[in-house]
């Protein structure tokens, strides 16, 4: 048995994917790629049916929103490993907000059901192919994504807020 590396894993990733692979980095000694999203099924798809590779377990998918990055406002967030390699990869997929689609991966990973769902409710990223996509956590009435930072930080309305009573 080959011994899976994260050197490894990134030659065997940029020769099957260069293209779709828009950088990489390692903190904390995790490999972090930053891919386009076209290519995050096929991506996934391959590191999951790899006979070497491996990578079976999908630990969470979730969200972030940058809204000082023009047309890449929101990121959907890929951790998975490799439990018979002990090696685990995060892929990050930017999006534009006015049309934060990407490819559900469901049909991969059964759990990516719920987190597809949580980061739709949280960030509204429109998971296409999703056989159940709708809120889970917040009411359906809610025409909003509460973790996107479009809000003010502090109520500019508040009198007890005043920078004098904070020394500033």
């Amino acid at each position: 048995m080959e011994l899976v590396t994260n050197e490894y894993l990134l030659e065997r990733l940029k020769s099957q994917f260069g293209d779709a692979i828009i950088s990489a980095e390692l903190p904390y000694n995790l490999l972090t790629l930053v891919i386009d999203p076209s290519g995050i099924l096929d991506m996934l798809k391959w590191l999951n049916t790899d006979e070497i590779l491996k990578f079976r377990f999908l630990t969470d998918i979730c969200g972030s929103h940058f809204p000082d990055f023009k047309d890449k406002e929101l990121c959907v967030i890929y951790h998975v490993q490799s439990m018979e390699n002990n090696v685990r990869l995060r892929l990050k997929a930017f999006l534009p907000i006015n049309k934060p689609e990407i490819s559900s991966v469901e049909s991969l990973y059964s759990s990516a059901n719920w987190m597809e769902r949580e980061t739709y409710d949280f960030y509204g990223v429109i998971f296409t192919g999703h056989p159940n996509l709708k809120r889970i956590l917040n009411v359906d009435e809610m025409d909003y994504f509460p973790l996107r930072k479009e809000y003010p930080l502090e109520d500019g309305t508040r009198s007890d807020k005043e920078d004098q009573y904070f020394g500033r």
